[in-house]
């Protein structure tokens, strides 16, 4: 826990500097620690105190936080649709004066366009993004051309196995659901991936149907006579075999989040985009996710904490202290912060390239249906001949879900 006491310095405004501000979080561990330094970035250029909670708990802490009518002053959700819950229930405040400049001059328009999360005004900013739409492999082992075809994708991956654990409490399954929803965006495009996240396709529509049959006969190898040991396999040790000499798995599809995970930052590793599946996908289009900060408290402190957060000052912090493995959603992070890891740099220019950024579509759809979706992933995997009759469970709760607990939120280009 952080407790960092000073007088106010510059920029809190009056009376900043008498309370101490509640941040909640995910971040444990290493990451928690290095989210810590970030706020102690914070006390020493203002003087507020901070007192920081990480939790992996953090979407029921807070619910239950906000429920008893003490939310903390600040909170960075894992996803843009539980931010719009508190939006909707009026407990988050808009940070369309907070941030000192005009969102777009901090953002580029795909980020913004995300951010935004189809609502009217700006309720959340990117404290922490990555990279999904990628596959690491070991070069030192072998090498992975650039695929320019699926074709090419799966030829190249198809004949050794993939690294892959589908635990992952308190909800395990969406390593699986990040599979359907990759090969969805690569094989069908943007616009019907944001009809199926916005719950305005069916889980039964042949597009849907066909990236699960196709994740399916990709993972079959993997996963064998034995799916018990995928399904127990945690997600944050099912990349060790792409790490050992002999190899057991050679590649493993998860998101820039894993070189935090991997030994010394992931060093030594590298990564291939998943390409274009189907004519209406243009290369550099990924998936992407991030960890949102929204100000449950409207006070000079919390505004000043939440211009903080989106400063290049706080930006740098996390990957210098980690070597690398933290992402920005800002335009003015200096990219050298990566110099000293190559795959770090590749996925930062990634993020800055200019193609077309999609949410996780889990991450965007109402709780019931992507609690759904992550069960559905790990019942597939156990037994495939089920698919059928998953996705009419799947789709009968999508209809039961209320339209307006939906979002509809384009792909950021």
């Amino acid at each position: 826990m952080l407790l960092l006491v000073a007088a106010c310095l510059t920029g809190c405004g009056a009376g900043a500097g008498t309370r101490t501000l509640t941040v909640l979080a995910s971040w444990t561990g290493a990451e928690g620690a290095a989210f810590e330094q970030v706020l102690a970035g914070f006390t020493a250029q203002t003087g507020i105190r901070v007192r920081y909670q990480g939790t992996r708990a953090v979407s029921q802490v807070l619910a239950s936080d906000v429920q008893n009518g003490n939310p903390p002053d600040i909170a960075v959700v894992p996803n843009p649709g539980e931010l719009v819950t508190y939006v909707r229930s009026h407990n988050l405040y808009s940070l369309d004066d907070v941030l000192g400049a005009p969102p777009a001059e901090i953002y580029g328009p795909q980020w913004l366009q995300l951010q935004v999360a189809g609502q009217a005004h700006l309720y959340g900013i990117a404290v922490k993004v990555d990279l999904k739409s990628i596959v690491w492999f070991n070069p030192a082992l072998h090498g992975l051309a650039q695929p320019s075809t699926w074709d090419e994708f799966a030829a190249a991956t198809g004949a050794r196995p993939w690294c892959l654990g589908l635990s992952a409490p308190p909800v395990s399954g969406w390593p699986g659901t990040d599979w359907v929803e990759d090969v969805l965006l690569h094989q069908a495009g943007p616009d019907v991936y944001r009809q199926w996240a916005a719950g305005q396709l069916a889980w039964t529509a042949p597009a849907v149907r066909r990236a699960w049959q196709t994740w399916g006969a990709m993972m079959a190898g993997t996963v064998g006579d034995n799916p018990g040991r995928v399904l127990l396999t945690d997600f944050a040790d099912a990349g060790k075999g792409m790490l050992a000499s002999p190899q057991s798995c050679a590649y493993e599809h998860n998101g820039s989040f894993m070189l935090a995970r991997y030994p010394d930052a992931g060093r030594g590793l590298d990564f291939v985009a998943v390409p274009p599946a189907g004519p209406d996908v243009a290369p550099g289009t990924y998936e992407v996710s991030a960890d949102l900060a929204g100000m449950f408290t409207d006070t000079p402190a919390s505004r000043a904490l939440i211009r903080y957060l989106a400063s290049p000052a706080a930006q740098e912090i996390w990957p210098r202290v980690s070597g690398g493995s933290a992402f920005s959603a800002t335009r003015s992070v200096d990219l050298r912060v990566y110099d000293g890891n190559p795959a770090a740099r590749k996925v930062a220019e990634a993020l800055r390239s200019g193609g077309t950024l999609c949410f996780d579509a889990s991450d965007l759809m109402p709780a019931t249906m992507a609690n759904a979706f992550y069960r559905a992933a790990l019942e597939y995997l156990d037994d495939p001949g089920r698919l059928e009759t998953l996705l009419e469970q799947l789709d009968r709760i999508r209809l039961g879900v209320p339209p307006q607990e939906w979002l509809s939120v384009p792909c950021g280009r």
